[in-house]
């Protein structure tokens, strides 16, 4: 396994983090066990969840809700001496209840939320605590005050972010600053070779924060992972990704066909691009199943030259550039 910085902190991570949230919906919890058992094995340290996985993320279709964390929990009792050799990473935001304060980031739903996922993963503390979504309505010197209290009484160890904007990003920074705090240690953002707008401002501010990259859906939801032979084959699709592979065909035949003059697995290649970039962490690796996890690991040692690269930007172009060089030179 490879390492590295979480961000700036002294934090060390794997470059593949193990993500759980398909745990107890489209993986059952033994076969979240076997997930977590190679992850463990093959060396992945980062562990990612969220208070709302294991089900419909709506508070109206609340099944299976903290599910994730409740598996997490059970695996990491069978084994108390699992809890030190992983980094344990969750999130807060997303309704949990339909009461008025069961959601977002008041200082009041966050210490509640903190607890209660204290509760279903069975452990004392949380090693990275994310903010699933900014909230513009809850003022950042209430929200880092929240997170300051559950530093102190040791229930988290870093405070991250997902799907930030460059400018919420920073102007979190600077109110943690304000208050001789860290900040954020790193940031989740939807990155892949289909959808790369994050280079335009997030990217950018990450690096002058020092905070770590670490991009969520990097198969593009599967769109990357060698999906119009699968369809060939006969595996069926859902008329939302129909309608993606119809939108994106020429594209997705370019690229299928690059990585079959690879001889590579389309998932590894998309991979192995993310890997490529010095602003990524890692990448989230959200597996059904235990194979599906060990096969995304070979992508750290897939290599891709400088004209690979530049076939893929032709094939996936994105966003021209940081801004505003991208649209204002």
């Amino acid at each position: 396994m490879h390492y590295t910085h979480l961000g700036r902190t002294g934090l060390k991570v794997s470059r593949i983090a193990l993500g759980a949230m398909n745990f107890g919906e489209l993986a059952d919890e033994a076969g979240s066990f076997r997930i977590m058992d190679a992850a463990l094995d093959a060396g992945i340290n980062l562990f990612d969840t969220a208070d709302v996985y294991g089900g419909p993320q709506s508070p109206d279709m609340a099944k299976g809700f903290g599910t994730s964390e409740e598996i997490i929990g059970n695996w990491l009792a069978q084994d108390k001496s699992r809890r030190d050799r992983i980094v344990l990473a969750t999130k807060v935001y997303q309704p949990m209840e339909t009461g008025p304060n069961d959601k977002y980031l008041s200082a009041y739903h966050i210490r509640r939320a903190c607890e209660a996922s204290l509760r279903r993963l069975k452990t004392d503390h949380i090693d990275l605590y994310q903010m699933h979504h900014v909230d513009r309505a809850t003022p950042w010197e209430e929200i880092w005050q929240a997170f300051e209290q559950l530093i102190r009484e040791g229930k988290i160890t870093y405070v991250g972010s997902s799907n930030f904007a460059g400018w919420d990003i920073a102007t979190a920074q600077c109110t943690a600053a304000s208050r001789n705090l860290l900040g954020l240690a790193s940031e989740q953002s939807l990155y892949n070779l289909t959808a790369r707008t994050v280079e335009l401002e997030v990217i950018p501010a990450l690096r002058h924060f020092g905070i770590g990259l670490m991009p969520w859906s990097p198969i593009g939801m599967g769109l990357l992972g060698g999906v119009l032979k699968k369809i060939g084959a006969g595996r069926r699709a859902t008329p939302a990704l129909q309608a993606r592979i119809e939108a994106l065909r020429p594209q997705l035949e370019a690229y299928e066909a690059l990585c079959a003059e690879l001889g590579e697995p389309p998932a590894l290649v998309a991979l192995a691009w993310l890997l490529h970039n010095p602003a990524v962490t890692s990448a989230i690796s959200g597996p059904r199943t235990a194979e599906q996890l060990l096969e995304n690991l070979q992508a750290l040692e897939l290599k891709l030259s400088s004209e690979t690269l530049a076939r893929l930007d032709a094939i996936w172009p994105g966003p021209g550039g940081e801004a505003p060089q991208a649209y204002a030179w």
